[in-house]
């Protein structure tokens, strides 16, 4: 009777073990999961599949750069309309927006010529053409043509997006 109670208790020596196994399992399985997550999550986060090219380097994203705004105002211009029934006058203040400062030093270079071509082209509209909004706007788009044309021979052509009227009246 004595040597029983020594096999009992080799038996549950030997179970003590297979549950810490179990438990040592269970643990490895948590961890790895949790790797797996956080590796799934990072890359989720990170858009890394998104960003890959065909041969697997990472894009190049260009970055958006919002340039200023360049506007340049003429001095008001006052002008006979061309003549319809009677004499009509067109006072209107005008401001161009350019794309780039050069551009914007170009019109300050040559505004004798600039305030001559929106004359010639303000002198030679009905009352009747201008009074609309399709009007003002045809008017805007041929101004903002006219503007951009090159001032000297050989030079590059402006780059003016719009001529906006900050006043518009017709008498």
């Amino acid at each position: 009777m004595a040597q029983e109670p020594e096999v009992q208790e080799e038996e549950g020596a030997e179970e003590a073990p297979k549950k810490s196994n179990k438990k040592l399992i269970i643990i490895i399985a948590a961890v790895v999961v949790l790797i797996g997550g956080g590796v799934a999550a990072w890359l989720l986060m990170s858009g890394s599949s998104d960003e890959h090219g065909e041969d697997g380097e990472a894009e190049q994203h260009e970055e958006v750069v919002i340039k200023e705004p360049v506007f340049i105002v003429l001095d008001t211009f006052t002008v006979n309309l061309n003549p319809e029934e009677g004499d009509k006058f067109l006072q209107v203040d005008i401001t161009l927006n350019a794309s780039e400062p050069s551009d914007a030093d170009q019109i300050e270079k040559y505004m004798p010529q600039v305030r001559n071509r929106v004359l010639l082209i303000l002198t030679s509209k009905l009352a009747s053409e201008i009074s609309s909004m399709e009007g003002k706007q045809e008017l805007s788009a041929e101004l903002t043509e006219q503007v951009n044309e090159p001032y000297s021979e050989g030079a590059e052509p402006l780059t003016i997006t719009e001529a906006f009227f900050t006043s518009f009246v017709i008498q």
